[in-house]
């Protein structure tokens, strides 16, 4: 599949319904999830600043869109990258984010409105859009489909504010982002509050409410287009790999029967 291909079918996904957008953390976790047959896969900034010994946001952009190339070449599926704040404070930064990501071969990315200052960990507003009204020229000047994905922080920086949430969404969707995302929406009724409001364009909701997961039918029900699990797989690698661990620090070695045989794993990666 081309970029162009894989653009396009990353596109029409989010006309055709609800889809599942698994995040894979490096190469071999791409192997891995495309093997069960996923339509799209995402990266994810925490799995991948993981991979690496650091923390969350430690990666540069130069680090992160490696990272995406490598799950890129493992896979023909489209591949969307967590960005974060599209690297930079500016609305410049952000557009040339976006233009090192269709570079790279992408179909999409997501730029956050965070400011990587904890003590105003938001942008202000008419900033926030400038940005996303950037990032959404840069992606339309790369003459193919590319998936802009604009993303309200407001819930995971202590700042549960709904409606100004959906005011950010909505001013995002009229900048041109073609998919809008709130992570850690509270309840249903949130979810669905911020699908009426930016419809027609699509939703993508981090895994599900906080207030208590539902299955992805619920969420479909509720208008949601797009679902991302965010560093959830790789928290799910990482915490059996501990759990295990200390199990065999303390000498359950028959503790080591239970994982998986090692051609199962082998043979899904490259020769």
């Amino acid at each position: 599949m081309t970029a162009n291909q894989r653009a396009e079918a990353f596109a029409a996904l989010h006309r055709a319904g609800c889809f599942l957008l698994p995040n894979a953390w490096d190469a071999g976790s791409a192997r891995l999830l495309a093997s069960l047959g996923p339509v799209a896969l995402a990266t994810t900034s925490a799995g991948a600043a993981w991979t690496f010994g650091r923390r969350d946001s430690a990666l540069s952009k130069a680090e992160a869109l490696a990272n995406a190339r490598a799950i890129l070449a493992e896979t023909t599926l489209p591949v969307s990258a967590d960005l974060e704040d599209g690297y930079g404070p500016s609305p410049e930064d952000c557009a040339a984010t976006v233009r090192a990501a269709g570079a790279a071969g992408l179909a999409g990315c997501t730029i956050e409105d965070t400011t990587r200052d904890p003590a105003a960990p938001i942008h202000d507003f008419e900033a926030a859009v400038g940005r996303i009204r950037a990032a959404v020229a840069a992606a339309r000047a790369l003459g193919r489909p590319f998936v802009l994905t604009a993303r309200a922080e407001n819930f995971l920086h202590g700042r549960p504010d709904l409606d100004d949430t959906i005011r950010r969404l909505t001013a995002f969707a009229e900048a041109g982002a073609d998919c809008l995302y709130a992570p850690a929406l509270p309840d249903l009724d949130a979810i669905r509050a911020v699908v009426a409001a930016v419809a027609p364009k699509p939703v993508n909701v981090l895994i599900g409410p906080r207030a208590g997961l539902v299955p992805l039918a619920v969420l479909a029900e509720a208008g949601v287009r797009r679902v991302s699990l965010g560093g959830a797989l790789a928290r799910a690698a990482y915490g059996p790999m501990l759990d295990l661990g200390r199990a065999l620090l303390d000498g359950d070695l028959p503790r080591l029967a239970a994982v998986p045989a090692h051609g199962l794993v082998n043979g899904l990666m490259r020769s």
